[in-house]
């Protein structure tokens, strides 16, 4: 007897192989396992106004950092008359948007869209921080600083709680001397309220770098739908020890950190224009709920061995081929394990994808009509003692026959359903046609009905699930999966038990006391 142990490695690695290759996919680029997945996306649009002082004007715009929750899913951009390309940073944790016209006048206008895809799933290394930056104070803002620090530091056990009592104490009515005396220090002349919101995020990343605690302003853009015309928001980066955290000078520590896009620290400077002024960054965020069928897909369609690479026609042939496994998975289970008779091995397989094409209940009137009419004709073909050969092409010519009266007098009493037989296999109708007559002839017409109702149940049980939402999803999505439905027909080849038919048949003896003998004695 062969050994097992190769062949069970053999099924074990076909199975692994699929299941790993779905995991892969469903990581790499968002493929949902079930139809009908909705994700949210963020779309932002980058909108740059400058005037052309100079011919030839650079502009140089920092992109935001990848961040965990947040997936790059689309980039473009939209700018008339000037060179565009992109480039990384040499530890490639940061990239810039360039953009170069050597003929500029007057007013100059620049788009950038990012979309975002909200994906829990999706994770970034986190990148501890570098050494610490300590701010070169002065007199008599050291001793400021210090006093500040030495009555705020016994309220808090680490960077997160002296960061909140930071804040909480610039917002404090009437402000402490020494905290006002800081934020003179920081405050821009125009004194507005973004300066002010600035002053005080860069007053806190000093402060928690002097008491020893990794700190940093940050420009965050606000995720928030429906707005226009947004500015980047001076944000405060605080390292816990293990994690970034974020705050927000006018709130509090920002827990949902998917909600904001980290854009740069402040001092790398956001925007760049060369040859040019009074320049102008604002931003507009929408928030759409997209199938994540679509966003995993316009991934796919730029990725190398894909079936979305397939043009469109191609791509609705595979829906139909890559459903064939499934339909003889159906018919290897029906045939070894429940042990049903089919005229034909794999001919319920054909017949499903005909009824995936013309629905169920047509499909089987259809198909009944056809195979009762052949079956008619064959009578008086069996009289004329032709060939097989020429037998089965006369078969063949009146079942397209057949067809097309059917086809016609559905189409004149109005019954479109009945336009569909058509997409039944007719080489395959005509050869089922000559079986059964054969079997007829042969055993009667009890076996005719046996084999003719079992192919049909088979037919329609394969249909129910290829026709079910999420196998067809499965199926064309994950191709891979028909790896494990090879192991499984592999299995199910080795089968050699009893089938639940033979069960049946065998039943009455079951209570035969020679035979409960026979067995007490083995």
């Amino acid at each position: 007897m062969e050994r097992t142990g190769p062949f069970l490695f053999l099924v074990i690695l076909l199975f692994l192989a699929g299941a790993s290759a779905a995991i892969y996919r469903h990581g790499s680029y968002g493929m949902p396992y079930l139809p009908g997945t909705e994700q949210g996306v963020w779309e932002i649009e980058a909108r740059i106004r400058y005037t052309a002082t100079q011919p030839q004007t650079k502009v140089r715009l920092t992109l935001p950092t990848q961040q965990s929750g947040l997936r790059t899913i689309r980039e473009s951009t939209a700018s008339s008359g000037f060179g565009f390309y992109t480039e990384s940073s040499k530890n490639a944790d940061q990239t810039t948007a360039n953009w170069s016209k050597s003929d500029a006048a007057g007013q100059q206008l620049l788009f950038y869209q990012l979309n975002l895809l909200e994906d829990p799933e999706y994770t970034v290394p986190v990148r501890p921080p570098g050494p610490l930056q300590q701010p070169t104070w002065v007199e008599p803002y050291r001793t400021a600083a210090s006093e500040v620090l030495d009555t705020l530091r016994p309220q808090s056990a680490d960077a997160r709680s002296l960061a909140e009592q930071i804040r909480t104490a610039l917002r404090t009515v009437p402000l402490d001397q020494n905290l006002a005396l800081l934020l003179s220090n920081y405050n821009r002349p125009d004194r507005d309220a973004a300066a002010e919101l600035a002053a005080r995020a860069e007053l806190i990343a000093d402060l928690l770098n002097e008491a020893g605690y990794a700190a940093q302003e940050v420009q965050v853009l606000v995720l928030e739908d429906g707005i226009r015309r947004q500015t980047l928001s001076p944000h405060v980066r605080v390292w816990d020890g293990e994690q970034w955290l974020l705050l927000d000078p006018s709130a509090r520590v920002v827990n949902d950190q998917a909600a904001s896009v980290l854009w740069q620290p402040r001092d790398a400077g956001v925007l760049e224009v060369t040859g040019g002024s009074n320049s102008n960054l604002t931003f507009s965020v929408i928030r759409q709920v997209r199938s994540a069928l679509d966003v995993a897909v316009e991934g796919q369609e730029r990725a190398q061995f894909s079936l979305y690479s397939l043009p469109i026609a191609e791509q609705g042939m595979f829906k139909l081929i890559m459903l064939l496994p499934v339909g003889a998975l159906v018919v290897v289970f029906m045939r070894l394990v429940v042990g049903l008779k089919t005229s034909g091995t794999f001919m319920p397989i054909l017949l499903a994808l005909a009824f995936l094409q013309t629905e169920l209940v047509p499909g089987v009137i259809s198909l009944l009509l056809v195979v009762m009419l052949g079956l008619m004709l064959r009578t008086y073909l069996s009289a004329l003692n032709l060939l097989l050969v020429a037998r089965i092409a006369t078969l063949v010519i009146l079942v397209i026959g057949i067809i097309t009266v059917v086809s016609i007098i559905s189409y004149e009493m109005g019954l479109i359903s009945g336009l569909t037989i058509s997409f039944f296999p007719m080489i395959i109708l005509a050869w089922t046609i000559e079986r059964m007559a054969i079997l007829w002839e042969e055993e009667g017409p009890r076996e005719v009905l046996v084999q003719g109702s079992g192919s049909l149940l088979v037919a329609i049980l394969a249909f129910t699930l290829m026709d079910t939402p999420s196998i067809k999803h499965l199926a064309f999505n994950f191709p891979e999966l028909h790896l494990c439905v090879l192991a499984i027909v592999l299995l199910l080849g080795r089968y050699t038990g009893y089938r639940l038919s033979e069960l049946i048949r065998f039943a009455p003896f079951y209570n035969v006391p020679e035979i409960d003998e026979l067995e007490q004695l083995r």
